[in-house]
C-alpha cells in the first residue's frame, strides 16, 4: 500500500506544473502533454500483461521490480536536463504504476478470505483514491515556494523507505507456474490497449480532437486489434488475459459498472476544474483546494464501506449509492454561475462518498464470484477496463462540453464577450453532466441485480 500510494501520487503530481515546465523546457502544450498520456499508455499496456506476469513471478520479485522501476523513474525525472530525458523517466514512472496496482490486488485476494476481503479492499480504495486526490493540492504547495524538481525529489525518499521495508520484511503469498507465453496475444494487447487510450487520450487533450485523422485512426487500429485479441483469448489453451472469468454472472455485471462508474467519476473530476477555472475564474491552486475534500472523504470512507460490505453484503450499499449519485448527477445538471462555492464543495463531497459506495464493493464482490485460478486474470481485466473507461471518459465528456459550448455561443449576439464565454461553459458542462446522469440511471437499474456472491465451483 506504501508503494501503491506514491506510485499513484504521481499520476495527478506533475500536471499542475505544466505551465511552469513549458518554459523552462521550451516545449509547446500539445507536446508536454506527452508526460500525461504517454503514462496513461504505459500502464494501458502492462496492466493487461499483470495477470501473466503475477502467474510467472513471486510477490517479493513484482513488487520489487515495480518499486525499482518506478524509483529510478522518479530520480531521472528529477534530474532530467530536457524534455525527452523527463518523458524517459515518466514512462519508467509508468511502468512501476502500471504493475503495482495487480500485484496489490491479486495479494489481497491471496490473503484474506472472501468474508473479510471488504475492509481489505476498501484500504485499497483509500490509497486509490486519496493519492490522486491530493497531488494536485500538494503540487500546488510544493510550488508554491520550491522548482517543480522538487515533486520528484520529495518522492524519492519514500519510494526508496518502500523498497527497503519490502526487501526486509515481504514474504511471497502467491504462487508461480510455469506458462506458456502466447507472444501472439502480447503483441495483439499491447497494440490494442495502447492504441485505443492512446486515441482517446489524445481526441480530448489538445491534440485537434476527432478532425485529427491520426486520433480515429489509432481508434480504429485498437478496435481491430482488440477484436483479434479476445478471439485468440477463447480459442488458445493459456489466454494472457482469460476472458472465461465473464462467464461468472456477478463479475460480468461488477466490469459493466465499473465503466459506468469510471466514466461518470471522470465527467466529475474533468469538468469541475474547467467549470471553476473557465467560468468562475478560480485559480488552479483554488479549484484544487475546492475539490480537495471530497476526494479526501471518498478515500477515507472506502475502508468503513468495505466493513459494511463484509457485513451487510453488497446490496445494502450499492442501491442506495447508485439511488445517490443519481440525485447528485440531477443537480449537477442545475448550476450556474450563480451557485455558491459552498454549493460546489457540498456536491463534490455527496458525489465521491456516492462514488465509494459502489465502486468498492461491487468491485470486490465481483472478484468473490471467481475461483482462485483465475483471481490474477479478474483483477487484470478490472484494472484494464478502469484504464480505458478513464481514457474514453475524459475524451468523450470534455468532447460533450465542447460542442454544447460552440452550440451555445453559435446562437450569441456577442461571442466574445467573457460573460458569453462563462454562460457558454456552464451550458457545455450542463449536457455532458445530463449524459453522466443518462449513466448514473443506468447503474441504478444494474445495482438491483446484484447479489452477494461465494467462490463459484469449477
Amino acid at each position: 500500500m506504501i508503494g501503491a500510494f506514491f506510485s499513484i501520487l504521481n499520476e495527478t503530481l506533475l500536471n499542475i506544473a505544466f505551465p511552469q515546465l513549458m518554459i523552462e523546457l521550451n516545449v509547446s502544450a500539445s507536446t508536454l502533454q506527452w508526460l500525461a498520456t504517454g503514462y496513461m499508455l504505459v500502464v494501458g499496456v502492462l496492466v493487461p500483461a499483470s495477470g501473466l506476469l503475477v502467474q510467472l513471478f513471486t510477490t517479493r520479485q513484482m513488487f520489487l521490480g515495480a518499486m525499482i522501476l518506478f524509483t529510478a523513474g522518479t530520480l531521472v525525472c528529477g534530474i532530467a536536463p530536457h524534455f525527452s530525458i523527463l518523458l524517459v523517466g515518466r514512462l519508467l514512472q509508468a511502468a512501476g504504476t502500471g504493475l503495482m496496482l495487480p500485484v496489490l490486488m491479486n495479494t489481497i485476494l491471496v490473503l484474506y478470505p472472501p468474508e473479510k476481503r471488504g475492509a481489505a479492499m476498501g484500504s485499497i480504495g483509500l490509497v486509490i483514491m486519496f493519492a490522486p486526490a491530493i497531488g494536485p493540492t500538494l503540487s500546488g504547495l510544493i510550488l508554491e515556494s520550491l522548482q517543480w524538481r522538487w515533486l520528484f525529489y520529495l518522492v524519492l525518499p519514500f519510494a526508496v523507505f518502500s523498497i527497503v521495508f519490502a526487501a526486509i520484511y515481504l514474504k511471497n503469498v502467491s504462487e508461480t507456474k510455469k506458462i506458456k507465453v502466447d507472444v501472439v496475444s502480447l503483441i495483439l494487447s499491447t497494440i490494442g490497449f495502447g492504441a485505443f487510450v492512446y486515441g482517446f487520450s489524445s481526441s480530448g487533450e489538445g491534440h485537434g480532437g476527432w478532425s485529427n485523422p491520426l486520433v480515429y485512426g489509432t481508434v480504429a487500429v485498437g478496435l481491430i486489434s482488440l477484436v483479434l485479441f479476445v478471439v485468440r483469448q477463447l480459442r488458445v489453451e493459456e489466454p494472457l488475459m482469460d476472458l472465461r472469468a465473464f462467464r461468472f454472472p456477478m463479475f460480468t455485471l461488477t466490469a459493466i459498472l465499473l465503466i459506468i462508474m469510471m466514466m461518470t467519476l471522470f465527467s466529475a473530476m474533468s469538468l469541475l476544474p474547467f467549470l471553476f477555472q473557465g467560468a468562475l475564474g478560480m485559480t488552479v491552486f483554488a479549484s484544487g483546494l475546492l475539490m480537495l475534500p471530497g476526494s479526501l472523504l471518498n478515500g477515507l470512507i472506502s475502508p468503513l464501506t468495505g466493513k459494511l460490505f463484509d457485513k451487510y453484503g453488497p446490496r445494502a450499499l450499492v442501491i442506495p449509492g447508485a439511488a445517490f449519485l443519481c440525485v447528485i448527477m440531477w443537480l449537477l445538471t442545475r448550476i450556474s454561475i450563480e451557485t455558491s462555492k459552498m454549493s460546489f464543495l457540498a456536491l463534490h463531497i455527496c458525489l465521491m462518498v456516492a462514488i465509494s459506495m459502489i465502486m468498492m464493493p461491487t468491485q470486490t464482490n465481483g472478484l468473490n464470484q471467481l475461483p482462485p485460478r483465475f483471481y490474477p486474470h479478474g483483477t487484470a481485466i478490472l484494472n484494464t477496463l478502469q484504464q480505458v473507461a478513464g481514457a474514453i471518459g475524459v475524451a468523450f465528456f470534455i468532447g460533450v462540453m465542447t460542442s454544447g459550448q460552440r452550440a451555445f455561443l453559435a446562437t450569441s449576439p456577442n461571442p466574445t464577450a467573457p460573460d458569453q464565454l462563462a454562460e457558454a461553459m456552464v451550458a457545455g458542462v450542463h449536457n455532458a453532466f445530463l449524459i453522466g446522469l443518462g449513466f448514473s440511471v443506468l447503474a441504478l437499474v444494474l445495482a438491483f441485480f446484484i447479489q452477494k456472491t461465494k467462490p463459484a465451483q469449477e
